[in-house]
């Protein structure tokens, strides 16, 4: 015991030296492909075992983002870590060859090393190395050992032998024994080369004389420094007993299945006694130093000296035992004698294979190619042999497969592409088997998430979308919706909505709708006119979150439908200079006599735009009627003298929409003898051939424009050719002449109506000079004009009309004068008429009439001013 505390100073400097001289050569020597190192066990933590970042080729500095690491089973006690920023293999806690490697032999611990990105994986062995650690233990103090008196010399008596955990020369070495005049000792080896000593009897013992004696027996390793422990023997002196029991032989051997159930015999001793009586009668039982796992384990009867099985066996734990037995006679001075059992388990296949999922790489992206790891598995079965065999696969239908790197390690890997919207998870099973007989098995799932990526492109519901909206709706409206799909997720599937940039009849078609970007829901900006705009289309596009970012469109066509917001207008007959319209009517008429056409026009479509005609008011509604649909104004029969020569008229004109819209114009028919060439409110206007045969809307406008200005320059141009060249005679017997033009007083007509006459818009062909025409009073009574057209008044977009100064002669109110602020207006400004549906050819000069009054206040915005004086 000394000795051992003498030793304690030098112990880390010893522990350091050793390490060096044994660790050293067996550093980097590669076995089968792998890398093995020595280590001495006790080491304080952080000591240094290996540069394993220098002996694999690995970069230093990559070792942390490649998680470079040793795997472990769970629960596994982690004695060596690595330094992640060097490399190094150091002692992570402190080792103990005893606890961790409870059989003799070589102690070795086996390391996983794993680094990813790429997966690699490397095998290390790492032994660890016995230090004389521990001093040998005696299992008592103190033994008493009884010797007969008739002991003969040489006899030779077994002690207790000493146990020391360590291993080589670092377990017992020899035994001392203290000097005495009696008893010297000699040092046996066994077959396994353990050691035990046996004290030999060197001079007769006399009971008589010294009933006792005392000696130390000291036990001694090998180890550097040496260690060693003691015990005091008793040796007492007994009457004669002078035959031992004997066993058949020194050494047992049995073998036993590790699945043996309690109770088992596992071997039958046999000792024999040539003494008689007591001293015959041979009791078994364990040695003193038989170990207390071996004691749970068997059972010896002390009488039969039958081994029996008490505890559970496990090969895999410890596959040989050995049991040191003892047998004594029941006698005096009863010597024990010894015998080694050794007991042999074998493997049953009792262990199913562990499976252990040693690095786990997921979600993985659905656009993984083939081949791409998922997993590293390692299969462990504690069984030998076949029973600790193991083949691993993968359960069907599944894209994926298992590939063999190292011995009970394998590698999942995709087999073929993935797809998330098809398969968004797979549980994979995996099967490890064992070759045992019957085999034995283990399931284990892993999931594996597939990641999303943005492969595909939203999809609207519908290939193209129709939309009804009413006209004169609220700005701000949801008009409709929209929605498109995305099979991805998260992002990916995230869609915002957006109207694609283009224009509406020249405005920006973001001006007209707009969209939620969120929900697709679509407004209109503006109230729709339908007599402004009747469809329109816009592109709708659908966008994802992923990136890059996937898109599609779709078509909206936008059909606004008609609202009877449209009340007829009336282009046939137009008043003059704000009175009432006037027609003359020869007394003469016979029944279904034409009067004139009434024309209105309606913006609306459809039936809201279908027009009909009635009178209203009549002086006489048994004289004339308005046909409906034509709008026709005929006499019912012939005039009769009490009729009156004034007839007044109201027809109104309704639509067909609901509530139907309707307008009136009111008519003052003269009845006459004879007709005058009078202008005629119901009075038609020639166009030209190309806009009378052009059916769109727009090209009547722009004709009418032309042809109005041309008719006031005609105008224009003949009152300065009557003031210039003089005055000549009119059909009415008047003349115009230059230099100046005066108004003749010629037939008047009756004061019942006005005759209409004909404008003629144009000089005749040929002339160079200037042209006069009359034009009789179409306005109120009491004024004559004269108008002089020159062959330069196509040129002019201005005309000027002058009263002339001599009153007719056939006026009936002479006193009766127009105011001289008095002004000709262009009638207002009114909504392009819908062409879906076209009045009677018989209304059609009165709507083109109108169409040339409505376009030149459109595009001319100029009224013009009648100067009007009273004839003197």
């Amino acid at each position: 015991m000394g000795a051992a505390a003498g030793s304690g100073q030098g112990q880390l400097f010893l522990r350091s030296l050793l390490f060096l001289l044994l660790a050293g050569p067996l550093a980097r020597h590669p076995a089968r492909g792998q890398l093995r190192y020595a280590v001495p066990e006790e080491l304080e933590h952080g000591a240094f075992v290996a540069n394993l970042g220098e002996d694999l080729g690995l970069d230093v500095s990559t070792l942390s983002a490649r998680r470079f690491r040793i795997v472990s089973r769970a629960g596994a006690r982690q004695h060596l870590e690595v330094n992640l920023e060097n490399g190094i293999l150091f002692v992570n806690e402190r080792i103990d060859r005893e606890e961790v490697c409870e059989a003799g032999g070589t102690c070795l611990l086996h390391l996983q090393l794993l680094v990813e990105s790429p997966l690699e994986l490397y095998r290390v062995e790492v032994e660890v190395l016995d230090i004389n650690d521990h001093a040998p233990t005696f299992p008592w103090q103190e033994y008493v050992l009884e010797v007969a008196e008739s002991a003969v010399l040489g006899a030779r008596f077994p002690l207790e032998s000493a146990q020391d955990p360590d291993v080589g020369t670092n377990s017992v070495h020899t035994y001392r024994l203290s000097p005495n005049g009696f008893f010297s000792l000699e040092v046996q080896t066994r077959s396994d080369a353990s050691k035990f000593a046996e004290l030999v009897l060197e001079r007769a013992l006399d009971r008589e004389q010294q009933r006792v004696h005392r000696v130390l027996l000291t036990a001694l390793d090998g180890g550097v420094p040496e260690r060693s422990g003691t015990a005091h023997i008793l040796v007492t002196v007994l009457d004669a007993n002078d035959n031992v029991p004997a066993f058949d032989q020194p050494s047992y051997g049995v073998s036993l299945p590790e699945d043996a159930p309690a109770g088992t015999l596992v071997i039958q001793l046999n000792a024999t006694d040539l003494d008689e009586g007591p001293n015959g009668e041979i009791e078994y039982s364990f040695s003193g130093h038989a170990p207390p796992r071996v004691r749970e384990l068997f059972h010896i009867d002390p009488r039969s000296g039958q081994v029996l099985l008490r505890g559970r066996l496990d090969y895999e734990r410890a596959s040989l035992h050995e049991l040191y037995v003892q047998a004594k006679d029941r006698g005096p001075s009863a010597v024990a004698v010894h015998c080694r059992v050794l007991v042999h388990l074998l493997d049953v296949n009792d262990n199913a294979p562990e499976v252990t999922l040693t690095s786990v790489s997921t979600p993985v992206l659905e656009d993984a190619p083939p081949g791409t790891v998922i997993a590293v598995i390692s299969v462990l079965d504690r069984d030998s042999g076949d029973n600790g065999r193991v083949s691993c696969e993968v359960g069907p239908n599944v894209p994926f497969e298992l590939r063999s790197s190292f011995r009970n390690y394998y590698t999942l890997v995709t087999t073929q592409a993935l797809d998330r919207e098809v398969v968004p998870e797979y549980n994979v099973s995996i099967t490890a088997r064992d070759m045992g007989s019957p085999a034995l098995l283990t399931r284990s799932t892993l999931t594996v998430p597939v990641s999303d990526v943005n492969d595909n492109a939203p999809r609207f519901l519908q290939p193209s979308y129709s939309v009804y909206v009413m006209e004169n709706n609220a700005p701000g409206a949801s008009i409709c919706s929209v929605s498109a799909l995305d099979p991805d997720c998260q992002q990916n599937a995230y869609l915002s909505y957006s109207i694609a940039d283009g224009h509406i009849h020249g405005m920006p078609v973001g001006t007209y709708v707009s969209i939620n970007s969120d929900s697709g829901h679509m407004y209109a900006l503006r109230s729709l006119d339908y007599e402004q705009i009747r469809s329109f289309q816009i592109q709708v596009q659908a966008q994802d979150a992923g990136f890059p970012p996937l898109s599609a469109n779709v078509t909206v066509h936008i059909f606004v439908l008609d609202q009877n917001d449209n009340a007829p207008v009336i282009v046939s007959p137009m008043p003059r200079n704000g009175s009432v319209a006037t027609e003359l009517v020869p007394r003469s008429a016979r029944p279904g006599y034409l009067v004139g056409t009434v024309s209105a026009v309606d913006a609306d479509e459809g039936l809201n735009s279908r027009l009909s005609y009635q009178l209203l008011q009549a002086t006489d509604f048994t004289l004339f009627s308005v046909a409906p649909d034509t709008g026709e104004l005929r006499t019912l029969r012939s005039f009769l003298e009490q009729d009156a020569s004034r007839q007044q008229l109201v027809v109104q004109v309704r639509d067909g929409g609901q509530p139907a819209l309707s307008a009136t114009v009111s008519l003052l028919l003269s009845v006459v003898e004879t007709m005058p060439q009078t202008l005629s409110d119901f009075s038609e206007f020639s166009l030209p051939p190309e806009v009378s045969s052009s059916s769109p809307l727009t090209l009547y406008l722009l004709v009418s424009l032309g042809s109005i200005s041309f008719t006031f320059l005609l105008a224009i141009l003949i009152l300065t050719a009557i003031r210039c060249r003089g005055e000549r005679h009119s059909r009415q017997g008047g003349s115009c002449s230059s230099p100046r033009c005066h108004c003749c007083p010629g037939s008047r007509p009756s004061s019942d109506g006005l005759k209409t006459s004909n404008l003629t818009a144009q000089p005749p062909a040929g002339t160079t000079a200037a042209t006069c025409l009359d034009v009789p009073a179409g306005g109120p009574p009491g004024y004559c004009y004269k108008v002089c057209l020159g062959p330069e008044s196509a040129q002019s977009d201005f005309m000027f009309l002058k009263p002339c100064s001599p009153p007719r002669n056939n006026e009936k109110d002479p006193g009766k004068q127009s105011r001289p602020d008095q002004h000709l207006q262009v009638s207002k400004e009114a909504k392009q008429p819908n062409t879906d549906w076209l009045p009677p050819s018989t209304q059609r000069p009165a709507l083109k009439r109108y169409q040339i009054q409505h376009w030149g206040n459109r595009g001319s915005r100029w009224k013009g001013d009648v100067g009007m004086g009273r004839l003197p």
